[in-house]
This record gives structure tokens, C-alpha cells and sequence, in this order.
């Protein structure tokens, strides 16, 4: 009797001690139903009791809706939720949201307090955005997409009157065409991203003439920040001539950021050059980005003015270190207020003026020295794609400078420039062996490639104590993204273009870096986002079990040419990675003669929230019952992308496989598997929504590429 009477006592103060969830005061219940999708919120936890019916209507959940990247969302609960809380809507991001039909779109309209509304991504007709627009009287901010079929005349006056009270607009131009930027007359903010292919689907060469009806040409008066991102292609070269053809015959007066990004070279037309003879006497910015070829060579920088820079990118120019230094510290200029720098591919932007200098040569680290003393507070820098190789003299090191940046939360570096030359006396070369006390015999034997090295648990700490690159990382454990890039890496996997088959071998300094230099990254504790390509000298991979084990933030993880080419020594460690990465969301790996074979998607089922997957991997293969187990287990995942060796009859009979099985329970799945080195990859590349292909199935430096909070 007298156990029962104690279990009922003990059963009473556990029920004592519960706290029912709604007991909870209003604050804590708000911020804990924040982290629910909406979709949910609306029509699931709003029917449960009459405090959270309340509560899930509250404004600070209900003013600003994103349905972006919200895989799990179909039409009617789009439908429904909007039809539920259109009156309280004031912002409403369905951007990429590509797997709803268009009619859902329409529901869009009856969200009449809209201030903010993005559908890039979404298939939208000149039409049905008429007819969305109509009834927008307050909107201010855009986003959409220009596809084939676009016609400016069949939009109504309202929604005309609607466009020209826009302050912001972000249009995306799969078509030669101005799209809706004729009509928007008040506009401070201009973003314009060209993705117009030179040849249709039928083989027809594209015309960079803009469409018929559309005589009419933009506005820029107001103008404030102009940018401009172009795809790989002539033609949309040929479109951005007239956008800029129109910003030279009157240049706004208020213009603070003009960004123009080209992935190559754009033949300098007269109209720019007139453009930018008037911005360097009337303007002064704070956000700047011009093509390579208009830099090179040019005298523009010097006469350019800036006032409170945020944002400066020279990517690819050949910019030496007195011209870089020149041109942002030029008059003592105040630069503490840079927080993004993009120096990707300025080859002599940290070595000295002097003549017969080359991009190998050493660096002149009092370059970079001077521009940090100026730039305390830069946030995101960008050195990848150059050859900064540290002196053996000065005992100057890049990462010993780069310390002082204390706010940094992303840097992308090429591996040559964290070669420390200090520690690298307790490695030995490749194919060089390890000195022995014994008395040598005609057995031993040396295996030519594989790199001979020992160092012990104590070396391990001395490596720590002297390598710049350790402490580093230490000094900035609130880095959020790394890259690590090998000078001469260049992916497989091209734009608009047959796969490269062509490799070019890694800058020899890389090729000194080890699992225990790469090891250092396991410090950064909240790292969200690592890549790693062209690392000739991982042998074991043993960095990357201490990476996974220690970073239980990443989200993001990309490799490639990770190790000795041809080579899978790494394996065992990438795998036992993979079953510490529990939020892990995007994977790309990018690794000639990768298996993905069932050892390896076992592996990756414990990444229990990936939602997207790139293989690239010439002469890789895949086991297609382990994949085909792996996405059954992994419920996240939303993307698969596999471009391997296999045989195109292998491929197509996979991925109708996948489509067929999983396609209804996950609406936004998008699968893509392609033999890599097929002729017809570029065809089959277009048809992946830009959002997957821009974000991961590319492989490209995202550090500083464009200025930060650029649209939100």
C-alpha cells in the first residue's frame, strides 16, 4: 500500500511540474510559433484551441508571409492560407516557388495592403500580372520574371498606375525585352538579371532586339541604385547595351550604387564610356562593380569618386597592389564603413609595382596590410581564383593580416595562400620518404604520388601554436562561410556549354596543404557554409570526420577535386562526416570517379534535413537502388542531381524512376540525371529552375559577390 501511495504521490508532482503550453505568456507562444511554416500555422495550429486561433492571426506572424523554399506547400494550402489572412498581408515573398500551377498566383490579388511583393521564379503572364496588379494600390517593391510571351501592352491602366508608384523592382529577362521597366516612372532601385539564351530550343538564333511594342524606354531619374547581372551569351550583352544606352543620356542625379556583372569580357560601347565620364563628375557612390575589360587599362578609377563605400568589387581586373590601394584609400578616404570587398581573380592585386612582376610571384603583404588598417570593419572578402603565395623572407603571412579583421563572416581564400612555411618542415614531400634510423635495406620501399608524412599527437600542437591559418580561425570563430579554392580550379560543369573536359594542374604551393592544415577549420563552431576544391594534397581525409564532428551549424557543403585526382582515399572519412551533419540542407560534390554506391547514400541518410543533392563526377557511376532508398528515408530532400558516367539509357531510366515514385507526396522535387559528358547537357541544364542552378548545381565563389542585403 504504501509503494501505491508513493508511485500516485510521485504521478502528482510530475503532473504539478508539466506546464501546459498554453500557460505560457503571449511573447514566448509568438516566438516559438515564428520557427512553423505557415502554411501549418494557419491551417492546422490555428484550429486547436481559441488561444492559439488568436494568436496565429497575430500581425507580427501574419504581416510578412515567405512561402520561399517552402518545398512542402501545395496550391491549395497556398490557396487557403492566403484567403485566410489577405487582409493582413503587407509583404509576401512566393519567390521560386516553381512547382505551383499559375492560377495560385491569382489568389495574389486579393492581398491588397501588399507593400512587398516577390514571384521571381514563378511562371506569371503579362496578363495574370495585370490582373495581380490591379488592385496593389500601396505596392512598392517587385520581383518577377519576363518569359516568352510577355507583351507591355496588354497591361491595364491600373496596373500601370500600380507600376509607376514602384520604388523597387527586380526583373528577371528570359526574353530580349524592358519588360515592365517602361511603365515604372518613380524607381530608386533597379536590379536586372539577363538570362536570354542565344538559340531556342529549336536551334534558332536568339535576336538581341528588344520586342515588338515596345518603343517605350525606361525611367531613371530617381535612380539610385542600378544592378546588373548577366548569363554567359552575346545576346544578353546586346540587351544590357540598351538599358545602358538610356542611363547615359541623363545620368540620376541621386545614383549611389551602379553594379554591372559579367561573367567575361563586354566590349565598352559609346554610350558607357559617356555614362561614366558623367558619373566620375557628378556622382559619388558607395556600391561599384564594372566589367574587367572596361577597368583594364582604363584611367576610370582614378577619376571615380566615393563617398562611404559598402561595397567595391575589381573581380578579374588587372588591378596591381598601388592602383587597389589607390583607388579605395586615395585622399586618406574613410573607408571603415566597407563591409564587402571582391577581389576574386585580381591576380596582381597583392604584389608590388614593380616591373617583370608575375601573378606566382610573392606577394607584398604590406599591400594587404594597408588596406585592412583602413578597412577594420570588412565583413566579406573575396582573394580565391589568384596565386597569393606568401614570402619566405619578410616572415609576413596573408592570414596573419587577415587576423586583424575581426568582424568577418566570410572569406573565400585560394589554398596556395595558406601555406605556412613555418610548419612545413614537419611534412615531407610527395613521393619523398621518411627518414628512418635504421640501417637501410633493399626492401624498403617508397609508393610514388602518396604523400609520406608522420606527425604525432605533440607536432600536432606545435602545428596549432605556429600555423597562421590555425590561428586565423581561431581569431574569428563567428565565420560564417569559408572557401577554400584552388588557384586553377575550374569546374566541369559550365553555363550554357558541353561539359570542360580539360583539367589543369594545381599551383604547386597547394599542394603542401594536408589534413591537418584543413583540420583548423574544425574551430569555426558556427560555420554554415564550407567549400573546399582543388586540394591535391588530402590524403586520408581525416579533416573532415574533425569538420563534421565540430560544425554542427553547416548547412552548406561543397567539394571538389578534393585529394589526388583519380582517388577516393577519402572516402571512409567523408562518410563518417555525413553521420554527424544532422542539419546539413545543400551537398555538392564534385569528384572524378566518384561510387555513389549504397555505402555512401547510407552514409547520407543520416543528413536527416538535406533537401538538395549535386553529384558531378566524370567516370563516376551510381547504384540505383541506393539512391532510390536513400530519398525514400531522406523526407527533405527536394533535389537530385546526379551527371555522372553512366549510360544515358542508366540515367533516363533512373529518373523517371524517382519522378514516378516520389514526384506526387513532393510537389517541388526536381530531378535531373544526365551523363556528364553528353553533347546535349546544356539542353538538358536549361530546364532546371534557375533558383537550384544558381544556388548549387554551378559551382562559383559567392563570397562578395554581390553587396550585401542587395534585395530583401
Amino acid at each position: 500500500m504504501s509503494g501505491s501511495a508513493a508511485e500516485v504521490g510521485s504521478h502528482e508532482k510530475m503532473e504539478s511540474c508539466c506546464v501546459n503550453p498554453t500557460d505560457l505568456s503571449d511573447e514566448i507562444l509568438l516566438q516559438i510559433l515564428s520557427y512553423i511554416p505557415l502554411t501549418d500555422l494557419i491551417l492546422n495550429v490555428k484550429n486547436t484551441c481559441r488561444k492559439f486561433a488568436a494568436l496565429c492571426l497575430d500581425k507580427s506572424l501574419t504581416n510578412s508571409v515567405v512561402i520561399h523554399k517552402q518545398y512542402q506547400a501545395r496550391d491549395e494550402q497556398v490557396k487557403q492560407m492566403l484567403k485566410t489572412i489577405s487582409r493582413e498581408i503587407c509583404e509576401l515573398d512566393i519567390s521560386d516557388c516553381y512547382w505551383l500551377n499559375s492560377p495560385t498566383m491569382d489568389i495574389v490579388s486579393s492581398c491588397r495592403k501588399l507593400v512587398k511583393l516577390d514571384m521571381s521564379g514563378c511562371s506569371v503572364t503579362s496578363l495574370r500580372l495585370s490582373k495581380i496588379l490591379t488592385n496593389l494600390h500601396f505596392l512598392h517593391s517587385l520581383s518577377i520574371d519576363i518569359n516568352a510571351g510577355f507583351d507591355s501592352g496588354q497591361l491595364s491602366s491600373e496596373c500601370r498606375t500600380t507600376l509607376g508608384q514602384l520604388r523597387e523592382l527586380k526583373q528577371t529577362l528570359f526574353v530580349p525585352s524592358y519588360g515592365v521597366v517602361p511603365c515604372c516612372t518613380s524607381l530608386e532601385k533597379l536590379l536586372l538579371f539577363f538570362e536570354v539564351l542565344d538559340r531556342t530550343r529549336d536551334g534558332m538564333v536568339m535576336s538581341g532586339q528588344l520586342m515588338v511594342g515596345e518603343s517605350n524606354v525606361p525611367h531613371y531619374q530617381h535612380l539610385r541604385l542600378f544592378y546588373a547581372r548577366l548569363a554567359p551569351g552575346y545576346i544578353n550583352e546586346e540587351v544590357v547595351r540598351l538599358y545602358l544606352a538610356v542611363l547615359s543620356d541623363r545620368t540620376p542625379e541621386n545614383l549611389r550604387s551602379f553594379l554591372l556583372s559579367v561573367p567575361g569580357s563586354l566590349t565598352e560601347s559609346r554610350a558607357a564610356k559617356n555614362l561614366f565620364e558623367s558619373m566620375a563628375k557628378n556622382i559619388t557612390l558607395e556600391a561599384f562593380q564594372l566589367p574587367k575589360s572596361w577597368l583594364n587599362g582604363s584611367s576610370l578609377l582614378q577619376h571615380m569618386k566615393f563617398t562611404c563605400p559598402s561595397y567595391l568589387s575589381f573581380s578579374r581586373c588587372m588591378i596591381s597592389g598601388e592602383q587597389l590601394t589607390q583607388s579605395i584609400l586615395n585622399g586618406r578616404r574613410d573607408c571603415k564603413s566597407l563591409v564587402s570587398l571582391n577581389l576574386r581573380g585580381c591576380t596582381l592585386c597583392l604584389i608590388s609595382n614593380l616591373p617583370f612582376r608575375k601573378p606566382e610571384d610573392e606577394i607584398d603583404c604590406s599591400i594587404l596590410g594597408r588596406l585592412i588598417s583602413a578597412c577594420p570593419n570588412l565583413a566579406h572578402l573575396n582573394l580565391s581564383s589568384a596565386h597569393h603565395h606568401n614570402s619566405d623572407i619578410s616572415g609576413a603571412h596573408l592570414c596573419d593580416i587577415l587576423s586583424q579583421l575581426k568582424k568577418l563572416r566570410s572569406i573565400s581564400l585560394p589554398v596556395c595562400a595558406i601555406t605556412d612555411i613555418r610548419t612545413k618542415p614537419l611534412y615531407y614531400a610527395p613521393g619523398q620518404s621518411i627518414p628512418s634510423t635504421s640501417a637501410p635495406t633493399f626492401s624498403n620501399k617508397v609508393r610514388i604520388g602518396v604523400p609520406s608524412f608522420v606527425i604525432m599527437s605533440e607536432e600536432q600542437d606545435t602545428l596549432k601554436l605556429q600555423s597562421a591559418f590555425w590561428k586565423f580561425l581561431k581569431g574569428v570563430p563567428v565565420l560564417e562561410n569559408l572557401e577554400l579554392i584552388g588557384s586553377n580550379f575550374y569546374s566541369f560543369m559550365p553555363r550554357n556549354d558541353p561539359a570542360i573536359r580539360n583539367t589543369y594542374p594545381p599551383c604547386k604551393h597547394s599542394q603542401t596543404v594536408r589534413d591537418e592544415d584543413i583540420a583548423a577549420v574544425s574551430q569555426l563552431y558556427f560555420l554554415q557554409s564550407l567549400t573546399l576544391a582543388q586540394l591535391p594534397g588530402i590524403y586520408t581525409g581525416s579533416c573532415l570526420v574533425s569538420i563534421g564532428r565540430s560544425c554542427q551549424q553547416l548547412r552548406t557543403l561543397s567539394l571538389a577535386n578534393f585529394g589526388m585526382m583519380g582517388k577516393m582515399m577519402f572516402m571512409s572519412s567523408l562518410c563518417e562526416m555525413l553521420t554527424h551533419c544532422k542539419y546539413l540542407k545543400d551537398l555538392r560534390l564534385e569528384q572524378p570517379y566518384f561510387p555513389a554506391n549504397d555505402k555512401f547514400f547510407l552514409a547520407l541518410s543520416h543528413c536527416s534535413s538535406l533537401q538538395r543533392l549535386c553529384i558531378i563526377s566524370r567516370n563516376g557511376n551510381f547504384q540505383a537502388d541506393a539512391v532510390m532508398s536513400f530519398i525514400h528515408k531522406c523526407q527533405e530532400l527536394i533535389m537530385c542531381h546526379l551527371f555522372t558516367g553512366e549510360t544515358l539509357t542508366a540515367c533516363k531510366s533512373l529518373q523517371n524512376d524517382i519522378i514516378k515514385r516520389f514526384s506526387v507526396e513532393r510537389p517541388a522535387l526536381n530531378t535531373t540525371i544526365f551523363p556528364l559528358l553528353h553533347e546535349n547537357l546544356a539542353e538538358v541544364i536549361r530546364d532546371v529552375p534557375l533558383m537550384h542552378l544558381d544556388e548549387i548545381t554551378l559551382f562559383k565563389s559567392r563570397v562578395a559577390e554581390e553587396p550585401p542585403n542587395l534585395w530583401c
